[in-house]
């Protein structure tokens, strides 16, 4: 016996079949999510544009995130969704999701690289044998030769000891994280693992940091229980003069409060490791964006407010 259907039209796209009864599309989007959406989205298409990535291939990529995120976010419980409850959530047509459930999506893994040298900067930068009396990291002899257990390959191989320190160092010279002095001496050249050379190195943090700073505010949007930390200062009425002032000032005190961070993390790590059931992640992050206000086109100048008049005026 063949079950009935019934077909329910989606505005969002025409091409999407049908849904299964009792089904409901969805509501029409809030204005003000598609006005804030509108915002967020700027910048990311501008990024979009200067990497020659156009509409069409967005589009194409869109279409499998939505699928994912459809099916791993929105299920009904323990059963999976099917593809007309997909199609009926995203606007995908159902001859896509179907496609795409039987796709591998294409994943760059970072290189190792990447991953180990975080994890070296921050042992670095949070272990205080490696520190000036100031707190400052210290600049460390490259071979144990020079310094022993305070030397760059002993830091290395406190972290990993699968990997040659004279490779992780060349890897991390060539990514602009580190220098070595004349006399053979290796600096930290940020504080912090900001690579300043390498594009596809930027651009794993970037997607990494800015995935984090999305979903916590996505989260808190939605209305979590318990919020995640998620604040900001804002001014508009500022010269670039004091935009500086401040900006240095927001990199000293926040870098202070990241290195903090970093040391009671690495502490818990060390003294209380969770079972592979309780493992969790965090990051902590800031950021400082500054940029001149629109000037209003010169008829909509605003003007100001007539003067009262004095009592004793007429």
């Amino acid at each position: 016996m063949r079950t009935r259907r019934t077909t329910v039209a989606l505005k969002t796209d025409k091409s999407a079949v049908g849904t299964e009864q009792g089904e409901t599309a969805p509501l029409a989007p809030r204005p003000a999510v598609v006005s804030a959406l509108r915002r967020v989205l700027r910048p990311i298409v501008r990024l979009l544009l200067s990497h020659g990535i156009t509409y069409p291939y967005l589009s194409d990529l869109l279409k499998t995130v939505y699928v994912e995120t459809a099916a791993k976010e929105f299920g009904l419980g323990v059963r999976s969704l099917t593809d007309s409850r997909i199609t009926l959530l995203t606007g995908v047509h159902r001859k896509d999701v179907r496609r795409l459930h039987h796709e591998a999506p294409p994943e760059v893994a970072p290189a190792s690289t990447l991953t180990l040298g975080t994890r070296i900067v921050a042992r670095w930068l949070g272990d205080p044998s490696y520190h000036e009396p100031d707190g400052a990291p210290r600049a460390l002899p490259r071979t144990p030769h020079k310094g022993g257990a305070d030397s760059f390959a002993a830091l290395v191989e406190k972290v990993s000891k699968n990997v040659r320190p004279r490779s992780v160092l060349d890897e991390l010279v060539r990514l602009g994280v580190v220098e070595i002095d004349a006399e053979d001496r290796v600096h930290l050249v940020t504080r912090g693992f900001v690579p300043g050379r390498e594009l596809d190195a930027k651009a794993f943090y970037f997607g990494e940091a800015l995935h984090d700073h999305l979903a916590a505010a996505v989260d808190n949007l939605g209305g979590k229980a318990q919020p995640w930390l998620e604040r900001s200062v804002y001014y508009d009425e500022l010269t670039p003069a004091a935009v500086e002032q401040l900006a240095e000032k927001s990199e000293r005190l926040a870098m202070q409060v990241l290195q903090e961070i970093n040391r009671d993390g690495m502490a818990f790590e060390a003294s209380d490791p969770p079972s592979p059931a309780q493992r969790m992640r965090m990051r902590l992050g800031v950021y400082f964006y500054a940029e001149p206000v629109p000037q209003p086109p010169a008829g909509d100048a605003p003007t100001k407010a007539p003067r009262k008049p004095k009592r004793n005026e007429k």
